[in-house]
């Protein structure tokens, strides 16, 4: 006897309609991705929060607004002139003249009209008592720049003083702009000419002093610099921002709480991490793009605490909004153990009630038993399974996709499937049609794709121009999103490249331009 004998009518118009939707599904591998732009963003000042700045043209009471302190006993002369601040002298003088707060993950810069004669310009933070200071100079002689010095006092003894200039550094003209891009544990120095931007010192310090502690936050002030044996220096403007640095990698949608990516304000929003030079430098930024168009914009930056005294830049970080419980919510990588060599590298729970894509946010970051080379982490509430799951990458000769499972959203993971046979990286989950997927990049110049949750393989991305050439890294952020009706196009990824900055000496992981694609079925 027939099986549509014994069914009721209704029953097989159900069958029917679930069969055809099954048959027009879309699957992931048939989906052409066609690039659309590409951007890199290079201390990009429209890509940029601010903090501070010194204008001299809007100076109007010195003494209040940009207070001025003299080391020795000969004094420079200062003037305001010609929409410059002007420091002069004859004689060998120190000055320091304050301009805003101190945040060790800002950077800096010196807008130059001109240098003469010896000395040295460049930032000075201090606590009030003058007890802590940490002083970065760029030095010049005749017409040139000559090298970079940094010094370290920490409770009224000199730590660390000396030269920072790259090996590779050539002595040149007097740059436009003098850019220090602080990174917590690191910092880096760039002298920019005719929009030319060249790294010409670097240093890791945090053996010396960690200004990752709260109290720095709190407590420094930032100055401008400037120490002569003779001579002058012309400076048009000096500011701290919140920037988006010399590249942009590990991009990752912000979602809710069960993996639908956030499209609010009629904008989708990212993390990316902001590069600084190695690991432990680099800053979780967050971003926002319209996905009609590649309107890239910085809209914040979040350091984590993990109630230790340190504010911590931790990276590939996935972040959701959990409407349930009303919580900002994610897991990060502890990528700032490597600034300590007794710390260990995991995976962490991350939780907030402010929204942290906005301006300048703080989360509470806790362990969760996941230690080990282990990054790349994705989570989501699945509601069919009432699990909590997350994707990840495990290092197992070769970083790895695995899926984890665990009824507690920060506690008691259990490996149920992987790792898989690729190599893996930027590993994502997102829905094609109604069903969900598990996408990696590798270094195997392919995208893989692979089902949820058993990360079984159904194929490879289909894209024109990927984000490589024949030479260059291919282990990407794939990072595919879908849309609602009403865009033009049903699909939306951002992915980077690997081509690190040039000139930087050293471990060096300062990729990347961004690169946007549209999928259509």
């Amino acid at each position: 006897m027939k099986i549509s004998k014994l069914l009721p009518i209704w029953t097989l118009f159900w069958l029917s309609i679930v069969n055809l939707h099954a048959q027009n599904a879309p699957s992931p591998e048939k989906i052409k991705f066609v690039r659309q732009g590409v951007r890199r963003f290079i201390f990009d000042e429209k890509l940029a929060l601010p903090l501070a700045s010194l204008i001299p043209e809007e100076i109007i009471g010195m003494p209040s607004m940009y207070p001025v302190k003299h080391h020795l006993s000969t004094q420079a002369e200062i003037l305001l002139k010609n929409k410059q601040l002007i420091l002069q002298s004859t004689h060998e003088s120190q000055t320091s003249i304050w301009f805003g707060g101190f945040n060790p993950f800002a950077t800096y810069s010196i807008e130059l009209g001109h240098l003469e004669g010896n000395g040295d310009v460049g930032f000075e933070f201090t606590n009030q008592e003058k007890t802590s200071q940490f002083l970065i100079k760029v030095q010049f002689f005749n017409n040139q720049i000559v090298g970079v010095q940094q010094k370290i006092i920490s409770q009224g003894k000199t730590l660390s003083e000396g030269a920072i200039t790259n090996k590779g550094f050539k002595k040149g003209g007097i740059p436009q702009k003098i850019i220090l891009q602080m990174l917590g544990s690191g910092l880096t120095v760039f002298a920019q000419s005719e929009g030319q931007i060249i790294p010409i010192g670097q240093s890791d310090f945090s053996q010396y002093l960690d200004l990752r502690k709260k109290e720095c936050l709190h407590t420094y002030q930032s100055h401008l610099f400037v120490s002569l044996q003779s001579g002058r220096v012309e400076v048009n403007k000096v500011s701290s921002v919140l920037g988006a640095g010399m590249g942009l990698a590990d991009i990752r949608a912000i979602t809710y709480e069960d993996g639908e990516p956030m499209l609010d304000q009629g904008r989708l929003w990212y993390t990316m991490s902001i590069r600084g030079r190695a690991l432990p430098h680099h800053i979780q930024g967050v971003f926002s793009m319209n996905p009609s168009l590649f309107d890239l914009k910085l809209e914040g930056i979040v350091l984590f605490d993990r109630n230790d005294g340190l504010l911590r830049n931790e990276i590939a970080s996935h972040i959701f909004y959990d409407r349930k419980e009303k919580l900002w919510r994610g897991l990060t990588t502890g990528f700032s153990a490597y600034a300590n060599p007794q710390e260990k590298k995991q995976l962490l729970a991350i939780e907030g009630t402010k929204d942290p894509r906005f301006g300048f946010s703080i989360m509470k970051a806790t362990p969760f038993g996941i230690v080990g080379d282990i990054e790349d982490p994705h989570i989501l509430y699945d509601s069919k399974a009432k699990k909590w799951r997350i994707l990840t990458c495990e290092n197992q000769g070769g970083y790895k996709a695995v899926m984890l499972e665990s009824k507690d959203w920060n506690k008691n993971y259990q490996k149920i499937a992987g790792p898989v046979s690729h190599n893996s990286t930027g590993t994502s989950i997102q829905k094609i049609g109604d069903q969900r997927y598990c996408f990696s990049g590798s270094q195997e110049r392919e995208i893989f794709i692979y089902s949820y949750p058993y990360l079984q393989s159904v194929g490879t991305l289909k894209m024109d121009l990927p984000p490589w050439d024949e030479k260059a890294g291919t282990r990407v952020w794939p990072n595919v999103v879908q849309l609602p009706d009403g865009y033009p196009f049903k699909y939306v990824a951002l992915m980077m490249d690997r081509y690190n900055y040039p000139n930087l000496e050293g471990p060096n992981w300062t990729y990347g331009a961004i690169y946007l694609y549209h999928g259509v079925e």
